[in-house]
């Protein structure tokens, strides 16, 4: 669960490595990004000659939230970290790097995301 102004973790190798939340696409006037959702950033800090340049604004969908999530079925999902993958374009579901770094959630699945649970390590 995260609002505007939070800093997220990039999981992939596009090249940016921290990303500020600046919005929720889509969604109204809501505030909150929870696990499995797009939102809008600001790449912060990126690797040097990568495809992402700092000051870029970039779509990404949440892949691992620190504030535990209740499932449907009762149970609760938590991870380390707030993380997130950069995704190819404004109306696309495919990643823009080609590999995801770390577990992330099943929700990611649920949503239609097929490609970035398919490069994830684990799904939980």
């Amino acid at each position: 669960m995260l609002q505007n102004r939070s800093i997220v973790n990039a999981a992939d190798n596009s090249g940016a490595k921290k990303i500020m939340v600046i919005g929720i696409p889509k969604n109204g006037n809501r505030k909150i990004v929870y696990l499995g959702e797009i939102f809008s950033g600001v790449v912060k800090q990126a690797t040097p000659y990568a495809q992402i340049a700092n000051g870029e604004i970039v779509r990404a969908v949440l892949v691992r939230t620190k504030k535990e999530r209740r499932r449907d079925d009762g149970s609760y999902i938590r991870f380390d970290e707030n993380a997130c993958v950069v995704l190819e374009g404004p109306d696309s579901k495919e990643p823009k790097g080609t590999r995801v770094f770390g577990p992330v959630g099943k929700e990611i699945k649920d949503n239609g995301y097929n490609k970035i649970a398919s490069l994830a390590e684990e799904l939980y």
